[in-house]
């Protein structure tokens, strides 16, 4: 038997206290060996030193049940049994516990299976690695998608701050154009009211002095009128002369558009103010989306100019093409026709087509949809399964221009410099179409802003 400290042995039983309780003559025992040895004789006394007692149960040593307890876990650590204080040198197959060679010969392990304790720990930690490699494999995986999603966290944070700050360019350059607008219609107002106030002061000024020389007629006239007879006959000629000096004209009335113009300056204001905004502003049929654009890809503030770059850390979204300088559109077409054109320039390689939801969905972007392209110094036609079709184009491409009738299924691509057709798809299509753009150069490709008009209607 291994070293056990006096105070951790029951003296009836010789071994480590198990629920040790203490008699009032200060001797512990195990309290179920005290209670066999009051069993087996008439009175209550202390198997140590004969003391007698009441029967009533002694109360647990509770330091003492510590100090066995804190003995037992050292003990079962450094390899020995807690019930015998053996080592632990079998492992019971049936039990699954480590067991010492009295524990094999008790009647508990009776017809069980045992094996050497290191040839079973090496048994059992092989099964447990084993159990153990799809754990580690999913916990490097999860610590790699929680990385992807801490740099996903701060890229989005970029896109933020970049996005606001591209906002309120756009809505600066809004506020100056209508500050600008603003003050010059004010000025056209301030204008119009000085010239009119000039022209209404001109007039104004010719009629004072116009009544002032009728006043003084009319009032010498009168004059003349109240003399008597031979003071007037006298003075006849002359006041005759003076009243006809002043022949009677029309009368002066206010000059027509003397008024401000106000319906000229405030008739479908908002209207003129937004019309006048189409010189400054552009719409483009497409924009491109950059959560779908290859790490190589560079996209302009805009979303419609693509070129090659040096590799870029960005998160790897589900939307994101993997392969290929590619992007696509952030918005696809699953009914109606629809129109763009793509300004290729001197990219000497590229492909523009369309691509179904469900073949981006699938990461397949080898084939699966329709596309042209030019590269190797030559126009090709690429077809769902993947096949290339070299196009008879003469002339050098500077622009393409792409048309889609989803319902009538016609996916068509020209040349509008030369109003030149250079290929036609026909397909029924059954799903939505996303737009995508392949430019593999650094020289950029860039999807062209439409035409806008104004149309009035009566």
């Amino acid at each position: 038997m291994a070293s056990i400290p006096e105070n951790l042995i029951c003296s009836i039983c010789q071994e480590v206290f198990k629920h040790p309780v203490l008699l009032t003559c200060n001797h512990s025992f195990c309290r179920g060996c005290l209670k066999t040895c009051w069993k087996e004789k008439p009175g209550a006394e202390c198997p140590a030193c004969r003391r007698r007692f009441s029967k009533e149960e002694p109360p647990i040593d509770m330091s003492l049940q510590r100090q066995c307890e804190t003995f037992l876990q050292q003990r079962a650590s450094e390899g020995f049994c807690q019930l015998h204080s053996e080592s632990l040198d079998l492992f019971c197959l049936d039990h699954q516990q480590p067991v010492c060679p009295v524990c094999r010969g008790s009647h508990q392990h009776a017809g069980h299976t045992f094996s050497p304790i290191q040839e079973a720990a090496q048994q059992h930690r092989k099964q447990l690695q084993e159990t153990l490699e799809p754990l580690r494999r999913k916990l490097e995986l999860r610590r790699k998608v929680q990385e992807e999603f801490s740099q996903t966290a701060e890229h989005m944070k970029v896109q933020a701050r970049s996005t606001e700050r591209q906002i309120r360019d756009q809505f600066q350059k809004l506020h100056q154009f209508l500050l600008e607008e603003e003050e010059a219609r004010l000025v056209s107002l301030r204008e119009e009211e000085e010239q009119k106030s000039r022209m209404m002061k001109e007039k104004m000024e010719a009629l004072r002095r116009e009544i002032a020389a009728l006043s003084e007629t009319v009032r010498s006239t009168e004059e003349q009128l109240s003399a008597g007879d031979i003071s007037f006959l006298r003075c006849y000629q002359a006041a005759a002369q003076q009243v006809h000096q002043h022949p009677l004209l029309e009368d002066p009335q206010l000059p027509s558009g003397a008024l401000i113009d106000q319906a000229k300056h405030l008739g479908n204001l908002t209207f003129n103010i937004w019309s006048s905004m189409k010189d400054m502003v552009s719409y483009t049929p497409l924009v491109l989306d950059p959560n779908s654009a290859h790490p190589e890809l560079l996209l302009s503030e805009d979303l419609t100019t693509l070129r090659r770059g040096e590799k870029q850390p960005l998160p790897q979204n589900p939307e994101r093409i993997g392969s290929y300088s590619s992007v696509l559109s952030s918005q696809g077409f699953c009914s109606g026709s629809h129109s763009w054109e793509v300004e290729v320039g001197d990219s000497t390689y590229w492909l523009l087509g369309l691509m179904p939801e469900s073949v981006h969905k699938t990461g397949d972007t080898q084939s699966g949809f329709w596309r042209i392209g030019f590269y190797g110094g030559s126009y090709s036609a690429l077809d769902p399964a993947g096949s290339a079709n070299i196009l008879p184009v003469q002339r050098k491409v500077q622009k393409v221009q792409v048309n889609l009738d989803w319902e009538a299924g016609k996916l068509t691509f020209s040349d509008p410099d030369t109003d030149t057709h250079i290929h036609t798809f026909t397909h029924t299509f059954t799903e939505k179409l996303m737009a995508f753009i392949m430019n593999v150069d650094q020289n950029p490709v860039r999807v062209l802003p439409g035409k806008i008009s104004i149309n009035l209607r009566r």
